[in-house]
C-alpha cells in the first residue's frame, strides 16, 4: 500500500513540474499584455476611470451604485463624480454639487512608479478653483483617484480604467 502512495506522490510531483511552468508563463504573458494596454491608454491620454467606491477624508467608504466616471482625452477632461464630505463653500445651483466639470485647458503629467503602475496628475486651468487630481493606476487597470480642492475636503475614489472606444 505504501508503494502505491509513493507512486502517486511522485506522479503528482512530475505532473506539477510539467504544467506549473506553462501556467506561470501564460499568466505572465497575460499580465504583460494588460500592462501594455494600460500603458497605451495613459500614454495616448485617452481613457475612462470608472469609480466603484468613494472615501471622503472624514467618513466611511461608500460603494457607488450608479456609474460615475472621469473621462480623459487630449482635448478635454470631463468629471462626473459624487462628493461626500465637508464643503467650505456651497454652490448656488444644487445640480453643481459633486466633482463635476469639463476642462479644455488642463495640465496632464504621467510618472512611472518604482514598483508597479503610474501616477497621473491632472489639473484644470480654465475655471475657478480647479481640483487637483492624482490618479494612481496599476498594471492590471485598477486605479485610485484622489481629488483635493481649496473649497472642500479631499476625497478618494477606487475603480479601474478602460478604453472608452472598446468598453464592454
Amino acid at each position: 500500500m505504501k508503494k502505491y502512495n509513493l507512486l502517486a506522490i511522485v506522479s503528482m510531483f512530475l505532473l506539477g513540474s510539467i504544467f506549473l511552468p506553462q501556467f506561470l508563463h501564460a499568466q505572465k504573458n497575460k499580465d504583460s499584455i494588460q500592462e501594455k494596454k494600460v500603458t497605451g491608454l495613459l500614454d495616448n491620454q485617452h481613457f475612462r476611470f470608472i469609480a466603484q467606491s468613494a472615501t471622503p477624508a472624514s467618513g466611511r467608504t461608500r460603494q457607488l451604485e450608479s456609474q460615475y466616471d472621469l473621462q480623459v482625452s487630449k482635448e478635454r477632461v470631463v468629471a462626473d463624480l459624487p462628493y461626500f464630505g465637508t464643503a467650505y463653500f456651497s454652490p448656488v445651483n444644487p445640480s453643481e454639487g459633486g466633482v463635476k466639470f469639463t476642462s479644455k485647458d488642463f495640465v496632464y503629467n504621467v510618472a512611472k512608479r518604482k514598483k508597479d503602475g503610474w501616477d497621473v496628475f491632472i489639473k484644470g486651468k480654465d475655471f475657478a478653483d480647479p481640483p487637483n487630481m492624482a490618479l494612481t493606476v496599476f498594471s492590471d487597470g485598477k486605479a485610485t483617484l484622489q481629488v483635493t480642492s481649496n473649497s472642500r475636503q479631499g476625497i478618494s475614489y477606487n475603480g479601474y480604467i478602460v478604453d472608452p472606444d472598446n468598453e464592454k
